[in-house]
């Protein structure tokens, strides 16, 4: 692929080429902080899509048959080359998707550390041996892999994300085919560059950019696909889901967060706002695991919100690419008035906007998706701020009187994905992460944080109970084959043939 130093044309990966889209129709690829134009990217159709399944089809045949630690040791040169890229795919990134670069150097890392780790599964696709019931029987299971896999993700981690799917995907002796997210095709298909560098036969990954009614939808329905994962927004898992179903296709599905800080008065305030800092507006709140809601004992409710407004009010918010900035641009244009019309119902609806609530603008500001970082104070629990997902820089303090309402607060949301309780208080915190409905809990730490050797992934409206990273990935990415071989050399009836212990001897 060309650099990224001037605009460039960008085309699809299938079958081991970058090739033309079939449409021939393109999206352009802007950066946030100053609507640069970083390149073209294919609008993909069917035809696209039909030609990427057709090739992951083709390669699984031979892909699955190789040993899995041949297969990781692909992953290891890949990681190895991610490492080596880390600084030039971060500054990308930030040109692409606008966060400051400590948090693209981070999205790299995560996916080095994600291709590191499912290299080692290469060597450890451990199954079952156990004792049969019947004598000279010998019982086990192994792990299959499914076949073609269909990966749909979002804009906001367009390194990482693709990392938490392509490779357990792969290290299982899957095929795959891609489709980013429109906003940010850009580093995913450097990460599928890496990978063909690093020895991936062609037809194992392929990558189809467009929108996603046109190739996403296609792509989750096609026939070939024997499974599907998304990262995204509610609505659009909901669909999957029902496409999913139809069709007895397995999904997976990680959608949206209302996710919550809980700070006992008994907290380390100075730690407290800190994650409260860096959990609402590190990635301009759009992360799914952003604290948007933080739940305050009434105690230091305005201590907290007092300090918690200085700290906001002082962000430096610019380009990503400015080692002072603090804070980036919004994704677009989109996101920019979802935001400002969600600032206007939270005033609309009561809450005290105590600092933010305006996009801005001059100078360096005027031609990026820029937003100021927003505290709503005095909030209802119920007020539509505290309930939906904004995947912005807002954040809603709500006053709780003690521990209870704090939980009764923290669980009154549709969402289920990350909560965090800041307290010294031992017996408290094990309660909390014991009765916070989230997948993810944290204890004297912000909200977002996952690392890749551990589950990730919420529950309720959040997701459909798969996991991402970790051993829990293999499950979605394989089948477990159960095996038994029988060598009495006689038939033996399993739960019928079961006289005392020597009677069916020899």
């Amino acid at each position: 692929m060309a650099k990224a130093t001037d605009p460039q044309i960008h085309r699809n990966f299938i079958d081991g080429e970058w090739v033309d889209s079939q449409r021939g129709q393109t999206l352009e690829n802007r950066n946030p902080a100053n609507n640069d134009l970083i390149g073209t990217f294919p609008s993909s159709d069917q035809r696209d899509v039909e030609a990427a399944v057709e090739a992951a089809r083709r390669a699984f045949r031979s892909w699955r048959l190789v040993p899995a630690p041949k297969r990781a040791e692909i992953l290891f040169r890949a990681a190895e080359r991610l490492v080596a890229r880390k600084e030039e795919l971060a500054r990308e990134m930030t040109r692409e998707m606008g966060k400051i670069l400590v948090e693209t150097r981070g999205d790299v890392q995560e996916a080095i550390d994600m291709t590191y780790y499912m290299a080692g599964e290469g060597r450890r696709q451990f199954g079952q041996t156990t004792p049969s019931e019947l004598q000279k029987k010998f019982a086990m299971s192994v792990r299959e892999p499914v076949g073609p896999c269909a990966l749909i993700t979002p804009w906001n981690f367009p390194m990482a994300i693709p990392s938490w799917k392509i490779m357990p995907a792969l290290i299982l002796g899957n095929t795959v085919v891609l489709k980013p997210g429109e906003d940010t095709p850009f580093s995913s298909c450097r990460l599928v560059e890496v990978l063909s560098e690093a020895g991936l036969p062609p037809g194992v990954v392929n990558l189809v950019a467009g929108l996603g009614a046109d190739a996403g939808e296609p792509l989750v329905r096609h026939a070939g696909v024997k499974l599907a994962s998304f990262t995204g927004s509610t609505e659009t898992g909901r669909k999957i889901s029902q496409i999913c179903a139809a069709a007895l296709k397995p999904c997976h599905l990680e959608m949206g967060g209302k996710n919550i800080i809980v700070v006992m008065d008994d907290a380390n305030l100075d730690l407290a706002l800190e994650g409260a800092v860096w959990g609402g507006f590190g990635t301009t709140g759009q992360r799914c695991t952003a604290a948007s809601r933080i739940a305050v004992q009434k105690t230091v409710y305005r201590e907290f919100v007092d300090r918690l407004t200085r700290r906001a009010r002082a962000l430096r918010v610019g380009d990503g690419l400015d080692p002072e900035t603090e804070m980036g641009p919004l994704i677009n244009r989109q996101q920019l008035e979802t935001v400002t019309r969600y600032v206007a119902i939270g005033s609309e609806d009561g809450a005290r906007l105590a600092t933010g609530g305006h996009r801005l603008e001059g100078g360096a500001w005027d031609k990026g998706w820029f937003f100021e970082a927003t505290v709503f104070a005095d909030c209802d629990p119920k007020m539509r701020i505290c309930q939906e997902e904004i995947f912005g820089p807002v954040v809603s303090v709500i006053p709780v009187d003690d521990y209870d309402s704090a939980i009764e607060v923290a669980n009154g949301v549709g969402y289920g994905l990350s909560a965090a309780i800041y307290t010294r208080n031992v017996n408290r915190a094990f309660d909390a992460m014991r009765e916070l409905e989230a997948g993810i809990v944290y204890v004297n730490a912000p909200t977002i944080g996952a690392e890749t050797h551990l589950p990730f992934g919420g529950i309720k409206w959040t997701g459909n109970g798969h996991r991402e990273a970790a051993v829990a990935a293999l499950d979605f990415y394989s089948e477990w084959k159960t095996l038994y071989i029988d060598y009495s050399d006689r038939l033996q009836r399993a739960q019928i043939d079961t006289g005392a212990f020597g009677a069916k001897g020899e």
